[in-house]
C-alpha cells in the first residue's frame, strides 16, 4: 500500500526547512542588536539616573530655602513679641 502524503506532514517539513535556513540568521543578526540595544538602554538608565539625582538636589535646595525662611519670619516674630511685651510691661 502507498503511504499518501498528507497535509499536516508537508506542513511539518516545511516549517522545518524553513527553520533550518532561518536559524543561522537568526542567531548571528541579534548579537550585534542585543549589543546596541544593550547600551541605548545604559544610555537611558544612566539618563534616568542623573535626572534623579538632579531632582533630589533640587528638592534639598527648596526644602533648606524653605526652612531658612522660616526660621528668619520666626525670629522676626519672636522679636516683635519681645518688643510688645516690653512695651506692655511698661519699659
Amino acid at each position: 500500500m502507498t503511504d499518501l502524503v498528507s497535509r499536516r506532514s508537508v506542513l511539518m517539513f516545511l516549517g522545518l526547512s524553513a527553520l533550518s535556513v532561518a536559524a543561522p540568521v537568526a542567531v548571528s543578526a541579534p548579537a550585534e542588536a542585543q549589543s546596541t540595544g544593550t547600551e541605548r538602554r545604559q544610555d537611558r538608565r544612566s539618563g534616568r539616573t542623573a535626572r534623579r539625582q538632579n531632582r533630589r538636589i533640587a528638592r534639598v535646595e527648596r526644602r533648606d530655602t524653605r526652612r531658612e525662611g522660616r526660621e528668619e519670619r520666626r525670629s522676626i516674630r519672636q522679636e516683635g513679641q519681645e518688643i510688645r511685651r516690653d512695651i506692655r510691661q511698661g519699659m
